[in-house]
């Protein structure tokens, strides 16, 4: 089995600690160590490290090194601009041999947590072992919701697909992003919807012949790579084709279009640590607070404060607040819109305060 680890993003919504320089990816949210660090340690345990890739921009390639100093520098597959998860798929292809193209393959995103590592590992093992023999289905697993978030997507279980031990495997429904409370409260109720945790398992020959049906003009320029690759001005010939890519979601491109999805439901402790809310949460639980930095507080209640300039921030009679502090920004939010903190992003963007990003 090869691993993907998908670590290009820009986080916007962990904005403003998550920059464009250095996105949540590379940030030490948990602790000692980054999201990506904690990502690359948890799945050692699945392939060797031969086996292992890590697709980012190529501006972040020292940020890789210096955090994963004795992973395989040519194991780091460098996009020369952000176009998506098809088209980073399609990009990694190239590094693959044609009997790797029928193997499984492992994606997993660099800013998610896990708690439960065991099911984990078993999940993503017995995982492996399905699409070895269900090559034409594509493998998603659904985390069991805890609660009606709107800020996830949810996956609709179907009908039982196979069962392999005590895993039961079913053909995906539907999928719906993001719903809204009323809907997200139903879908909790019924017991038959999950979260979309944002892991895949398939057979990169599969997607292949995806893209090339529904994403065609990306399979032309796949084309064009595939055929270059390896060459002494391939770098030149990806920095010219890559960027006429069509920025299209894996979700939306692929997955909804095809009808052989097949989910895995798992309860392996899964959180995408997407906003700050969700940050919160997976720090102290729901209620507590979250202090890191110089602060004082009076009857504040439900508050993730979260300082790394020396600065002290101070409340008094707050609850359900977002504070961050950097040494060029402030920012404040109620805790229920933490989701919106990327339109805030697009915002600074569009008035040209690109320094803040």
């Amino acid at each position: 089995m090869k691993i993907l680890i998908l670590a290009g993003g820009k986080g916007a919504r962990l904005w403003p600690i998550s920059r464009r320089f250095k996105p949540k990816q590379f940030q030490k949210f948990l602790g000692e160590k980054s999201l990506l660090e904690m990502t690359f340690e948890r799945i050692l345990p699945l392939a060797e490290k031969k086996d292992i890739f890590i697709a980012t921009n190529e501006f972040f390639l020292e940020e890789v090194k210096k955090q994963l100093p004795n992973f395989p520098i040519k194991n780091i597959i460098l996009e020369p601009a952000a176009r998506e998860r098809v088209a980073a798929f399609l990009l990694f292809f190239c590094y693959l041999s044609k009997k790797e193209m029928e193997k499984p393959l492992a994606v997993f995103p660099a800013d998610h947590l896990i708690k439960n590592q065991n099911e984990f590992l078993e999940s993503i093992r017995i995982g492996s072992e399905f699409i070895e023999k269900n090559p034409e289905c594509i493998l998603l697993f659904g985390e069991k919701p805890k609660e009606p978030d709107v800020g996830l997507g949810y996956i609709k279980k179907g009908k039982l697909f196979k069962k392999i031990g005590k895993y039961s495997f079913f053909k995906v429904d539907y999928f719906k992003e993001k719903p809204n409370l009323e809907r997200a409260r139903k879908f909790l109720k019924s017991k038959n919807f999950f979260w979309n945790s944002g892991i895949f398992i398939f057979q990169p020959k599969l997607i292949e012949k995806l893209v090339k049906k529904f994403v065609p003009d990306n399979w032309r320029i796949y084309q064009i790579l595939r055929k270059n690759f390896g060459k002494k001005n391939f770098k030149e010939i990806l920095k010219k084709e890559y960027l006429k890519m069509d920025i299209v979601s894996f979700d939306y491109s692929i997955l909804e279009n095809y009808l052989r999805n097949v989910v895995l439901p798992v309860d392996f402790g899964w959180s995408d640590i997407g906003s700050w809310s969700v940050l919160k949460k997976a720090l102290v639980g729901k209620g507590n607070n979250f202090i890191k930095g110089n602060f004082l507080g009076i009857d504040s209640k439900d508050i993730l404060v979260y300082g790394v300039s020396p600065q002290l921030v101070a409340t008094c009679g707050v609850k359900n607040l977002i504070v961050v502090v950097t040494d060029d920004i402030v920012f404040i939010c109620p805790k229920n819109k933490s989701q919106d903190v990327k339109k805030l992003v697009e915002k600074i963007e569009k008035e040209g305060k690109k320094e803040f990003l």
